[in-house]
């Protein structure tokens, strides 16, 4: 049942999303253990057709999202990758491949590129192949990210270079920006492991010290300094050592929204852990119906559903709370303050979960998989083998 919330009476209907997420797929050649995706993945069967995301694609660029993001899992998966890109250029969306490079074949990157492609963004694990492949749980990935790098530059597509930093990187940063350039990316992101799907069920191998983070954090600082006019530098800081929280995708409801491959319409990509939320489905009803009447959308726009010390603060408009996901995964009750924030209750949680996290020994992963099970046997992967 969808807690009211009293701003939905007298409220204006919300600004257009400025952007979207389109997951059209959880399949994956990858099995990163700090994948953001619900551990209950999506089966393909499930999938939205061609025909429905491209109606959805419509529908985003008339309500006025600019920013089309196609993501999965790995969006070139789909069969109809490059239609439902020709599409979304023709509506009008600024489109973005997020994709794990593997499995793309030259062909297929110059159909896009002929389709009108903007922007691609490859994943990395890290500079040291051996390591990169351990995270990513395919042996000869980063070599065929490297390849398909190559690829991307030959093409003339801009290229952004995102890595998401945990204990296992978190030393190799400069290695990794290194390697960006080398790419020939005018952009990297260094993108710290937000504790969500299944990075929380990883969340003991994967989160560093307090020392290696703010060794990471000066790191960057000195290479934003050392690299600017020539490679943009974005980061993104962990909560779990923050002292204030993030905006939650930039308000809950206000910037963005996710769609899943089932057409599940979400207003940030762990907002399915929140079980009292009711979301809504593209196949039954418009994009724009959703984002501005949804239930789950207007659950926590605003500021009236805020509990203390939120209701009085004077950043509520600033962080709009932090983040609901984490406030539910770590206090139980999404409408507290984001543990995140030094003026939480339950800031000491998240600090003590952090250090007892970092402070355990293991190099072990449990892999992102179909019908993978939280708790169950961790499977690890060696420099010379593939994982089971």
């Amino acid at each position: 049942m969808t807690i009211p919330n009293p701003d939905q009476a007298t409220r204006v209907p919300p600004p257009a999303p400025l952007g979207m997420l389109a997951e059209l797929t959880h399949r994956c050649p990858l099995s990163c253990p700090y994948c953001s995706n619900p551990v209950e993945l999506d089966k393909r069967s499930g999938e939205l057709d061609t025909e429905t995301w491209k109606r959805v694609f419509s529908e985003a660029a008339a309500m006025g999202v600019l920013h089309l993001h196609l993501s999965g899992g790995e969006p070139t998966a789909r069969k109809d990758i490059v239609e439902l890109t020709a599409h979304a250029v023709k509506v009008g969306l600024y489109t973005n491949l997020i994709t794990s490079g593997i499995g793309v074949a030259r062909e297929k990157l110059e159909e896009l590129a002929d389709a009108g492609l903007d922007h691609v963004q490859l994943s990395i694990q890290d500079a040291l192949p051996d390591n990169a492949d351990k995270i990513a749980g395919l042996k000869g990935a980063h070599e065929k990210k490297r390849v398909f790098a190559g690829w991307v530059l030959e093409l003339g597509l801009p290229l952004t270079i995102n890595a998401v930093i945990h204990r296992g990187n978190i030393e190799n940063i400069e290695a990794l920006v290194s390697m960006a350039l080398e790419f020939g990316a005018r952009r990297v992101e260094i993108a710290h492991s937000q504790y969500y799907g299944w990075a929380l069920e990883n969340r003991d191998m994967l989160m560093p010290t307090r020392e290696q983070v703010m060794r990471a954090a000066a790191t960057v600082d000195r290479l934003r300094e050392e690299l600017e006019g020539k490679l943009v530098i974005d980061a993104v800081v962990p909560d779990y050592y923050a002292r204030r929280p993030k905006p939650c995708v930039g308000g809950w409801g206000k910037q963005s929204l996710n769609v899943t491959p089932q057409g599940k319409v979400l207003p940030c990509h762990a907002a399915e852990t929140i079980e009292h939320l009711q979301f809504d489905y593209v196949t039954e009803k418009s994009l724009s119906e959703i984002w501005a009447h949804g239930s789950a959308f207007e659950a926590y726009r605003g500021t009236s559903w805020m509990k203390e010390p939120c209701t009085s603060c004077p950043r509520k408009e600033i962080d709009f709370g932090g983040c609901r996901c984490q406030a539910l995964a770590i206090t139980g009750d999404p409408r507290n303050a984001d543990p995140a924030c030094s003026l939480s209750p339950f800031h000491a949680k998240i600090t003590s979960l952090a250090m007892k996290s970092a402070a355990k020994e293991g190099t072990d992963y449990i892999y992102r998989r179909f019908g993978a099970r939280p708790g169950a046997a961790r499977v690890e992967i060696t420099r010379n083998n593939a994982p089971v």
